[in-house]
C-alpha cells in the first residue's frame, strides 16, 4: 500500500471517534435485524446471494470473515454469519451516513496493517497471520500506542458483532435468556447461582 493510501486510511480513521460512530440503540438494532431478515429471505427466494447495499465486495468478504472469527460456530449455536450479522451490519451502516467513515476506515486500516506486515490483505493472509494481527488489537490495556486506531476500531467492531448476534433468537438461546417470561412468585436468586457468584446467602 503506497503513501497516498496510507494517508487516506489515517484520515478516515481520525475523521470521527470510532466508538461513538459504531454505537447503536436497541431500537436501531431491532430495525436493522428486521430489514436484514426481509432482504435475506427475498434473496433466498430468488436463489441469488444477498447483495450488500453499503459494503463493497472486498469489504463484505472481510466483514464476513471478521465476524466469524469473533463468534465462530460451536456446539451451542451457529456462527455470526449463520444468524445474519453481516446483513445486520450492512443495513445498520447503510442508514447511518455519519457512521460510515469509521467502518470503512477501520476495514481499510486492517488491510493496510496486513499489507505492511505480510504483503497481503486480511482475507488473503494465513490464519496464523490474521490471529497475530488481531491479538495486537483485541486488548486495549495491552495494545501499543501506535496501534490505537486499530484497537479502537476492532473493539467497536467486536461490540457491534456481539450486538448483532445476541439480539437474534439464536443468540438469546445461546445466552439462555429468560426474559419476557411471567413469574407468578419470586423466590429469590437460586442457591446454585449465589454459590457461583461467590455470594453468601444472608
Amino acid at each position: 500500500m503506497n503513501d497516498i493510501k496510507r494517508r487516506t486510511v489515517l484520515q478516515m480513521m481520525t475523521a470521527a471517534p470510532v466508538a461513538a460512530a459504531m454505537t447503536w440503540t436497541a431500537a436501531e438494532a431491532q430495525q436493522a435485524h428486521q430489514h436484514a431478515e426481509t432482504a435475506t429471505a427475498a434473496a433466498v427466494k430468488t436463489g441469488a446471494p444477498y447483495k450488500p447495499k453499503f459494503f463493497n465486495a472486498h469489504e463484505w468478504a472481510t466483514v464476513r470473515m471478521l465476524v466469524d472469527i469473533i463468534i465462530p460456530r460451536d456446539e451451542r449455536s451457529g456462527s455470526a454469519t449463520d444468524v445474519g450479522v453481516p446483513e445486520f451490519m450492512d443495513f445498520i451502516m447503510n442508514d447511518q451516513h455519519g457512521r460510515q467513515t469509521a467502518m470503512r476506515g477501520g476495514l481499510a486500516w486492517i488491510d493496510y496493517e496486513c499489507e505492511k506486515r505480510f504483503d497481503k490483505r486480511f482475507i488473503d493472509c494465513t490464519d496464523a497471520d490474521r490471529k497475530a494481527l488481531l491479538d495486537d488489537i483485541a486488548w486495549p490495556q495491552r495494545g501499543a500506542p501506535e496501534m490505537s486506531q486499530g484497537i479502537a476500531f476492532f473493539n467497536s467492531f467486536r461490540d457491534l458483532t456481539a450486538t448483532g448476534f445476541w439480539t437474534t433468537k439464536v443468540g438469546m438461546q445461546d445466552l439462555h435468556y429468560m426474559g419476557n417470561t411471567f413469574v407468578p412468585e419470586w423466590k429469590g436468586c437460586p442457591d446454585e447461582v449465589l454459590k457461583k457468584l461467590g455470594i453468601a446467602d444472608a
